[in-house]
């Protein structure tokens, strides 16, 4: 289970009355899981409200539903309650040299809380450490992948798809 600790003001009569903190292990309101079957309507969705639709052909939902059939790292995050879809990562990996996170979005509302760096360390977790995690990043991502501790790459080169 993924935990938050809080201090929650608590009063210790056996003490006099002086109020006391206590860490209190708090469970977090969402929870990580992979998740290979997930539709190309929920992954459209997940790319509007994260703002990386943009980049990518949400209006076609055959080429989404090819995009998640065909990756072999699907992790999602999802509210406790509900099961509200708020965070995706999408990749490629071979387990054993090189995985590619070719998806990493968490809706607008949920961002800054930690979603982007514990999708990353579950895909990491799940192509293994000793493959490489490989990422392009979107010119809004620059600052945050340095923050969260990847390292800059300069030699990566491209052949543009087609469309």
């Amino acid at each position: 289970m993924n935990a938050t600790r809080v201090r929650i003001p608590l009063l210790a009569v056996c003490l006099g009355g002086v109020p006391r903190c206590y860490s209190v292990p708090m469970a977090q309101p969402w929870t990580f899981q992979a998740e290979p079957g997930l539709s190309a309507r929920a992954f459209q969705g997940i790319l509007e409200r994260s703002g990386l639709a943009a980049r990518r052909p949400a209006g076609d939902l055959d080429r989404l539903e090819a995009m998640c059939r065909n990756a072999n790292i699907l992790i999602t995050c999802r509210l406790a309650e509900g099961g509200g879809l708020i965070g995706v990562a999408r990749a490629v990996s071979d387990f054993a040299y090189c995985t590619y996170l070719s998806d990493l979005a968490v809706d607008k509302d949920y961002q800054g809380q930690g979603i982007g760096k514990q999708l990353i360390a579950k895909t990491r977790e799940v192509g293994g450490k000793r493959a490489a995690l490989i990422l392009l990043s979107a010119p809004d991502g620059q600052d945050y992948y340095p923050h969260i501790g990847l390292t800059k790459h300069n030699s990566c080169w491209v052949i543009r798809r087609e469309e």
